[in-house]
């Protein structure tokens, strides 16, 4: 399979990042935990995770509709998906390092989510590390 179809595909799975983040307010109750915060503190985590996923929709189109350019192997592709691999590498640090998810994964479906997104994680660490070493 060659890099510009990974990078495609990493595309899409940008965007399936974003449908399972449309749960997390539910899954994690925020309605209810963050009612206990300031206004201002409530409203950074709103903006911040708007912003995270403004993020992922960059990354997502820019491997849709630019992946040819991407696996192209000039500085810029290169420096594009050096950063794109550094968010994703550290994204599933913190998924395997740093969150304690168990209490939340009550069932099956969650579970399989939480798993997933790890792959995925991996997946796009992977591939934009490829995309950024080509040239």
């Amino acid at each position: 399979m060659n890099l510009a179809i990974l990078i495609f595909v990493g595309g899409i799975l940008h965007f399936g990042i974003l449908i399972a983040s449309a749960l997390v307010p539910k899954v994690l109750d925020w309605k209810d935990s963050l009612g206990k915060l300031d206004g201002l503190s409530r409203q950074l985590v709103w903006v911040h995770g708007v912003f995270i996923v403004l993020v992922i929709i960059g990354f997502g189109l820019l491997s849709v509709l630019c992946a040819n350019e991407l696996a192209a192997g000039t500085f810029l592709a290169r420096a594009v998906c050096a950063f794109i691999a550094f968010f994703w590498a550290a994204r599933l640090v913190v998924q395997v390092f740093v969150f304690d998810a168990k209490p939340y994964l009550k069932n099956a479906f969650l579970k399989l989510g939480y798993n997933g997104l790890t792959v995925v994680f991996g997946y796009l660490a992977v591939v934009y590390s490829l995309a950024s070493l080509v040239g």
